[in-house]
């Protein structure tokens, strides 16, 4: 019989373990700014358009036919196959995104249970991490008419993006005390956005530089995809040296060896949720207000361009702008939160987040500066509101089950956002509107403020057997 594993928790150890941790939000941001925020939708509609024109108008130049798409798709013209099914172009992206997202929902759970009871995260974050940045490499060949290709390998590396950020939190409640949680997730959260604009700087400057550097469009938007998979692919090296597994008892280890047992645990932490009532509030509360947040990110673009007519120089700048300002924000929402208490500086920050979208109507059409200055806004509060909700959550959850609750956070994440994204489309649909579409939205902050206040934060951290911090 072999002795058991010691980890080393002293103070300088964990140390040593939260420097590497915060690297893997440095190297696994870069694929929601550069591909998903900025240059794949963009990208892969026109692929799509292409497809479809060497279909339905195979004597017409691709070019001048993707140009013209618009007006020469109608009737039965203009459709592309997925599975059997004719899709529009336009409509391509959406269907990719919802199908990964459908996927992860299915997925994550059984990666949780997989990282708790194998004793193997490292493994698992290296394993996930190491897909994604492989197949966001790959996009570098979507081009022509691969449109397939391209939503291919968008699913693998957005399902590996969601199970490797599942490992990754999970992490968080071992290697900080209670009192360091706080101050440990708020930096990660500020380290990525760092990360992720840095590399979105370096990514817009060849896109808006591409004459100057010798290159098509084409092969520019290429280039930065292939640039996010390496950089994430390069410094996920950081967390693995430095991260290390947690034993954990030994039928664990041999119980959920299948994916039929990763199932069966799952069903077991759906059903004990109920005797922890107070954390499938919070699990609630979070639900609802990160909806907001994150219809609010998703429509901030088509605002600027639908409701105040700005540019698109404008609409990236701003882009960049929050990347780096949302990097002191969640230092300082973490430092607030060491003061105040974490509850309190969320609920503060929600209040922030409900006059934004209350001022974002008056914003004047044409005004650049209003929009910079609401974009600063949110920088501030963005990344401080989902990092201490991350840490406040980790308080509430039991000890040797971190990833499975870890994944139900992230399901709410990706599934929420269908709450947001109806209510803009009710919202325009009757009113045409998007200044009224996105003051809509105030009612997911209102709401969720009042269902975290009735979170009682302590118990719920003694319910899960836990030890209730100095300031929470």
């Amino acid at each position: 019989m072999t002795a058991p594993q010691v980890i080393d928790e002293t103070p300088k150890a964990r140390l040593r373990e939260q420097r590497g941790w915060y690297f893997y939000d440095w190297a696994n941001s870069v694929f929601y700014t550069t591909i998903i925020s900025v240059f794949l939708g963009p990208y892969l509609i026109p692929v799509a358009k292409a497809a479809a024109c060497g279909k339905d108008f195979p004597g017409m130049p691709v070019d001048a036919c993707v140009a013209d798409f618009d007006r020469l798709a109608t009737g039965e013209l203009g459709f592309v196959d997925v599975l059997g099914l004719d899709i529009r172009p336009a409509a391509y992206f959406g269907l990719v995104m919802t199908v990964s997202v459908l996927v992860q929902i299915v997925a994550l759970p059984v990666v949780g249970a997989l990282a708790d009871h194998t004793g193997r995260k490292k493994e698992l974050l290296g394993g996930f991490a190491y897909v994604g940045a492989l197949a966001t490499m790959g996009l570098y060949f979507v081009e022509g008419d691969r449109y397939l290709l391209g939503g291919v390998l968008f699913t693998v590396a957005n399902l590996s993006y969601g199970a490797s950020v599942v490992v990754y939190d999970s992490f968080l409640p071992q290697i900080s005390t209670p009192d360091e949680r706080d101050r440990v997730s708020s930096r990660g959260w500020a380290i990525g956005y760092l990360g992720g604009g840095l590399l979105l700087a370096l990514n817009l400057a060849l896109y808006l530089g591409r004459d100057s550097f010798g290159v098509s469009e084409g092969m520019a938007v290429r280039i930065s995809m292939m640039s996010a998979g390496m950089w994430w692919a390069i410094f996920t090296v950081v967390p693995l040296l430095a991260l290390r597994n947690r034993p954990v008892p030994a039928h664990e280890t041999t119980a959920l060896r299948s994916v039929g047992g990763s199932f069966r645990q799952l069903g077991r932490t759906i059903a004990e949720l109920r005797r922890y009532p107070r954390t499938l509030l919070f699990l609630v509360a979070y639900l609802v207000y990160n909806d907001g947040v994150q219809t609010v990110i998703g429509n901030s673009a088509a605002y600027a361009s639908e409701a105040l007519k700005l540019s698109k120089d404008v609409q990236i700048s701003a882009i960049l702008m929050v990347q780096f300002v949302a990097f002191g924000g969640a230092l300082l929402l973490g430092a607030l939160a060491a003061r105040y208490g974490t509850k309190r500086t969320i609920l503060a920050s929600l209040v922030l987040w409900t006059a934004i979208v209350v001022v974002a109507v008056f914003l004047e059409e044409g005004a650049a500066a209003q929009f910079y200055a609401m974009g600063f806004g949110i920088a501030i509060v963005l990344g401080g509101t989902q990092a201490l909700s991350r840490s406040l959550f980790s308080q509430v959850i039991p000890r040797g089950k971190e990833a499975e609750y870890f994944s139900l956070l992230q399901i709410s994440d990706k599934g929420s956002a269908f709450l947001g994204s109806l209510t803009i489309t009710l919202a325009l649909q009757f009113s045409n509107s998007y200044r009224i579409a996105i003051v809509s939205l105030v009612v997911f902050f209102v709401l969720g403020f009042g269902l975290l206040v009735a979170v009682n934060v302590p118990r719920a951290i003694r319910e899960a057997g836990n030890e209730v911090p100095e300031r929470i």
